[in-house]
């Protein structure tokens, strides 16, 4: 497919450095990305937020020398269809979804199937192999994709682990009751024990931009008190995490959709969440609690408490993200389906991927074999 002339690209609008083929644009810089805020956000609407322009956007920002901005937009000057790719640039030059190292459930944002369709033979023509780790089974994109490479390159698609949600309803305007009978006693338990380390107060916060720095940093220290700070993976000590999510944070609180949610014992925070509420969802992103508060279970009393806001506010769902834990479960039993795409384009760089999967395929079995 011919490249646009200068001309062309002129009377359509296009920035100038843009890479652009008939109908689908590369956007290699954040200067560029931004050109298209308003257009993402669009087709981005009532999704999860986790595929919106602000999450995006503050996740390219720390991309490091590893990884180069790669998003694809199909539809000409009225784009219709994003893919939010980067390419690795070790090895086979793999395409990812921008912010898969977060693990959150990722979409292509897009406003009709047949833009969907010209983005995934786009993504074919570059040669690159594909990992898209976990997306929406039921996805357009998946068939679109799917389609793109029939003839053209082998697809593998996988399950991947679900994400948990409640469908909210009036009923659960007191959470407590939609628990078993047990789980209610436990609940009981850890509130009376709670009262008696102190007073218990719960906020629920919409912050300005004045007061997210020290809700931020107060929120980064009690996640980092409790497993996550022991295993390594609290945001306080993840410097490209936690740099991303006080970027993110910015952006959702400009937006008006940060919840900063804290449950204080005796004044001291003891279990914290952070939050997006938009499109109707109370989107839970992060959550940690303070270890000398365990035996109160004070993430279980929050999460009481953010249930019964969101289903007040009138939401329609509250999504914890991330996989289905046995503390979930807790809570609900529905998840959202999840798969994962591994393609390998008919190319050199598809072939040498294919060839090193199939290797590390057969390594693994080998070492299974001497340890059986």
């Amino acid at each position: 497919m011919p490249a646009l002339s200068e001309m062309d690209m002129a009377i359509a609008g296009v920035p100038a450095g843009v890479r652009v083929r008939r109908g689908v644009q590369t956007i290699r810089t954040l200067g560029e990305l931004d050109r298209i805020a308003s257009v993402w956000e669009r087709l981005a609407a009532d999704r999860n937020p986790v595929s919106d322009f602000a999450y995006a956007r503050a996740w390219a920002a720390g991309l490091g020398s590893a990884q180069r901005l790669s998003v694809l937009t199909a539809g000409g000057p009225e784009t219709r269809a994003i893919a939010p790719l980067v390419i690795n640039r070790a090895g086979a030059g793999w395409l990812t979804l921008l912010a898969a190292e977060m693990y959150e459930i990722m979409d292509f944002p897009h406003a009709d199937e047949s833009a969907l369709s010209e983005l995934a033979r786009a993504i074919v023509r570059t040669g690159r192999p594909m990992d898209l780790k976990r997306i929406p089974a039921d996805a357009p994109v998946v068939a679109a994709i799917e389609a793109a490479y029939r003839g053209r390159g082998i697809v593998l698609r996988q399950p991947a682990s679900g994400s948990p949600w409640i469908p909210l309803d009036d009923s659960w305007a007191e959470p407590e009751r939609r628990l078993e009978a047990g789980r209610r006693s436990d609940l009981r338990r850890a509130r009376r024990l709670a009262e008696k380390m102190g007073a218990v107060e719960v906020a629920i916060i919409t912050p300005t931009r004045a007061q997210l720095p020290q809700l931020l940093e107060e929120s980064f220290q009690v996640e980092a008190a409790g497993w996550k700070g022991a295993h390594g993976t609290a945001l306080a000590t993840d410097p490209v995490r936690g740099a991303f999510f006080r970027r993110y944070a910015e952006q959702a609180c400009a937006k008006g959709i940060l919840r900063m949610c804290v449950l204080r014992i005796g004044g001291q925070p003891a279990a914290v969440q952070i939050a997006v509420e938009s499109g109707s969802r109370f989107d839970l992103l992060r959550a940690g609690y303070d270890e000398q508060f365990s035996r109160c279970s004070p993430g279980m009393l929050l999460t009481v408490e953010t249930i019964r806001y969101a289903t007040r506010r009138g939401l329609r769902s509250y999504e914890f993200n991330g996989d289905v834990e046995p503390w979930t479960k807790v809570w609900t039993r529905h998840e959202h389906a999840c798969c994962s795409l591994r393609a390998y384009p008919f190319s050199p760089r598809g072939a040498w991927a294919l060839w090193a999967d199939g290797w590390r395929a057969a390594a693994r079995k080998l070492r299974r074999g001497f340890t059986s």
